[in-house]
């Protein structure tokens, strides 16, 4: 492992225990722990520079979620970053307006001048760059954000000062926390059976991509016994039928010559 690694995690009980008080305050003002996840992870990313696998369970524990629903919730915002990012993470509007407003220009020029493309960190860890969707600043194009703090009307100029800045340490704009060394991408790759649709033993090598299959699939058969042998609490929410507590409960009410069932 990484010495950069070893040394973050290692701060890291410390920076839970520091960060305790202010998750606690941020959970009190809810009805619902569990609606303190976002601003709790901000919190964290803040101080760590990204959300890291330590912080995510932190808040696994303290709101009583799962460790999958934590990240499940992480991995749709794209304003948390689950791997480390550089000091500036300087993300560029590709929205209509900007793009016709130079915005093709203007990235391409991030690009040579940066020596990196879309979601690549450079290798001093100083800069991350990002192609991003409208930034909602239509009436100054060609905007971007530098760690979420608006740039309008860039010109090459602009940027070129903007860059000398950042390297020189006077740039406005503060630099991110970074308590890890970035890798060349923050991108998280798809787990492969995911992104190759991978389907459950039963159902592979079936001819017709309709037919779930099921042979040599024991699942569906445990989960059958399950239900079957086991005392098992069934809800359904409709007026036709209501089972509950493995006893059928139903009730034909004949109405205009039509039947309903209520419960």
């Amino acid at each position: 492992m990484d010495v950069a690694v070893n040394e973050r995690e290692a701060a890291f009980p410390a920076l839970r225990e520091r960060l305790r008080p202010e998750c606690e305050r941020i959970i009190a003002q809810y009805e619902r722990k569990r609606s303190a996840l976002l601003p709790m992870m901000h919190l964290f990313q803040q101080y760590e520079g990204f959300v890291s696998p330590q912080a995510m369970r932190v808040a696994a524990e303290m709101l009583d979620l799962t460790q999958a629903e934590v990240e499940g919730t992480i991995s749709f915002y794209t304003l948390f970053f689950r791997k480390p990012v550089g000091k500036y993470v300087l993300q560029v509007c590709r929205g209509l307006a900007c793009s016709i407003n130079g915005a093709e220009e203007i990235m391409a020029y991030f690009r040579e001048k940066l020596g990196i493309g879309h979601l690549q960190t450079t290798s001093d860890g100083t800069f991350s760059y990002e192609e991003v969707e409208c930034l909602a600043a239509c009436d100054k194009p060609a905007c971007m954000q530098v760690n979420l703090e608006f740039v309008y009307s860039l010109t090459p100029q602009k940027i070129d000062d903007m860059l000398a800045a950042m390297r020189a340490g006077t740039y406005d704009v503060a630099p991110m926390a970074q308590t890890e060394a970035p890798a060349a991408t923050w991108s998280v790759a798809q787990d492969a059976q995911v992104a190759t649709g991978r389907k459950s033993a039963g159902a592979l090598n079936q001819p017709s991509p309709d037919n779930a299959g099921g042979v040599g699939d024991a699942a569906g058969i445990i989960m059958l016994d399950r239900i079957v042998n086991a005392d098992v609490d069934f809800y359904e929410r409709t007026r036709e039928r209501a089972v509950r507590d493995s006893r059928a409960v139903s009730e034909v009410v004949e109405s205009n010559g039509s039947s309903h069932a209520g419960h």
